[in-house]
C-alpha cells in the first residue's frame, strides 16, 4: 500500500472514532441499560442470529457453557431474552429476544440512526450522492469480505 493511501485510511479511520464520540455524547438507550457488557454482547447475538444455542453464545464470548448460563439467566430476569426447546433437537434450549429485547435493540440501533440523520441534514445533495456511493461499495466489500 502507497503512502498517500495508508494515510487516507487513516484519516478515514480517525473522523469514524470522531463520529463514535460525537453520537456518543448524546444520551443513548445503550448506556441507560444496566446490562453488563458480557449481557449485552449475548443480546446483540441473538438480535442477528435470531436465536442461539447456548454453545453458540458460549463460542462467540469465548467463555464456558456455565459462565453463559448464568449471563442468560441475569437476561430471563431482565425480562429481554427466553429460553426454548429447539424444534429440531429437544434436547438443545435455544435463547430468543422478548418483546422487551427487541425493543431495547430497536431503540439502540434507532438512536444511533437519529443522530447519522441529523448529520447528514447538514450536507448538501451533491455530497449525499458522494456518501451514497461510498457506503454502497463499503457496504458491497463487506458483504463480499465477510461472507459465510
Amino acid at each position: 500500500m502507497n503512502d498517500e493511501r495508508e494515510e487516507l485510511i487513516r484519516r478515514i479511520i480517525d473522523n469514524q472514532r470522531g463520529l463514535v464520540r460525537a453520537f456518543a455524547q448524546h444520551q443513548s438507550p445503550l448506556f441507560a441499560s444496566n446490562l453488563t457488557m458480557r449481557q449485552l454482547k449475548v443480546v446483540l447475538l441473538v438480535s442477528v442470529n435470531g436465536s442461539a444455542t447456548g454453545q453458540d453464545l458460549a463460542h462467540h464470548l469465548g467463555v464456558a457453557l456455565g459462565t453463559v448460563t448464568g449471563i442468560v439467566d441475569r437476561l430471563v430476569a431482565h425480562g429481554l431474552v427466553s429460553r426454548h426447546e429447539d424444534p429440531q433437537d429437544r434436547r438443545v434450549r435455544r435463547v430468543e429476544l422478548t418483546e422487551a429485547g427487541t425493543k431495547l435493540i430497536d431503540q439502540i440501533n434507532d438512536a444511533g440512526l437519529q443522530q447519522y440523520q441529523a448529520v447528514m441534514a447538514y450536507l448538501d445533495t451533491e455530497m449525499l450522492r458522494c456518501l451514497n456511493k461510498v457506503t454502497d461499495r463499503l457496504r458491497e466489500v463487506a458483504m463480499d469480505l465477510y461472507a459465510e
